[in-house]
């Protein structure tokens, strides 16, 4: 499914999707712009949220602590990510301290607390994954193993006429070997693009057995992953960004290649020199 953006330019939110809309269990996401001085609140309610700093300088404030001046890179081009992790019954306060702040924020339900955490730039691990037209740049920003429930949070950027997610991979069915070892796990799955220069676009195919698609995919547009194999390819001459969330069996990224094309792993070459595309610095 690709949801495309409704902004005015304005304080507001300009791309979401809540789990009913979507059609599946967990995942509910929102991308939300605030101006200098706006202020958005709200509640957790019996749900875990993260909130991922898109650009921009904010507070935000809590009823487990306030975190103040978050957020430093004036885009998702121009740096790593601060974001907040926030369990159930919280209540938020988020202020916009510079001229415009963009914030996408993920909830999914939850039965379990845990506590308020600030992630940072110096949290965040960078892998550089893949090969040749196949490399890219995966930021971690809650990665399985994170003290939470259910959620897992990645950034992706992608260089023009490169591939991620390549070879096609999926992660719908869970699965566990004879010693109990997850194999792969079922999980819901947000993607949310941004393009530099905004004017791009990027290419999703998203495929099974019984179900064949592909999605243009531009700026601030949201495709929600429900199963299939799902690579991407960054047009030439754009970087792409992905914002991942997902959600399911296992608070985990247990997935499966596509077989057709899984040798390719065996012949992708040295990494791209174009990454990492952003860094601490």
């Amino acid at each position: 499914m690709l949801i495309r953006p409704v902004d005015s330019r304005t304080t507001g939110v300009f791309t979401e999707v809540t789990a009913q809309q979507a059609g599946w269990e967990l995942l509910n996401m929102a991308a939300r712009r605030l101006n200098q001085g706006a202020r958005w609140s709200g509640q957790t309610g019996d749900h875990e949220y993260v909130h991922v700093i898109l650009g921009g300088e904010c507070h935000i404030r809590t009823s487990q602590g306030d975190f103040l001046h978050v957020g430093q890179r004036a885009d998702v081009f121009s740096g790593l990510p601060y974001a907040l992790y926030l369990s159930r019954g919280v209540t938020f306060e988020i202020e916009a301290l510079s001229a415009v702040l963009e914030v996408a924020s993920c909830w999914v339900p939850t039965d379990q607390d845990h506590p308020a955490r600030l992630i940072t730039p110096a949290d965040c691990r960078i892998d550089l994954r893949g090969g040749g037209s196949a490399s890219r740049q995966v930021v971690n920003v809650i990665p399985p193993g994170f003290d939470c429930q259910r959620l897992v949070c990645v950034e992706a950027y992608i260089p023009g006429g490169n591939w991620a997610g390549y070879p096609p991979h999926k992660h719908d069915v869970h699965r566990e070997d004879a010693a109990g070892q997850l194999l792969e796990a079922d999980l819901e799955e947000i993607y949310f693009y941004k393009l530099q220069p905004a004017n791009g676009f990027a290419l999703q195919r998203i495929y099974n057995a019984e179900h064949d698609a592909v999605f243009v995919a531009q700026h601030n547009d949201m495709i929600l992953i429900h199963e299939g194999y799902h690579p991407t390819t960054s047009a030439p001459g754009y970087t792409t960004y992905l914002l991942n969330f997902l959600a399911g069996s296992a608070q985990s990224l247990a997935n499966s290649d596509d077989p057709d094309h899984a040798a390719f792993k065996q012949s992708w070459g040295p990494l791209d020199e174009r990454v990492p595309v952003v860094s601490s610095d």
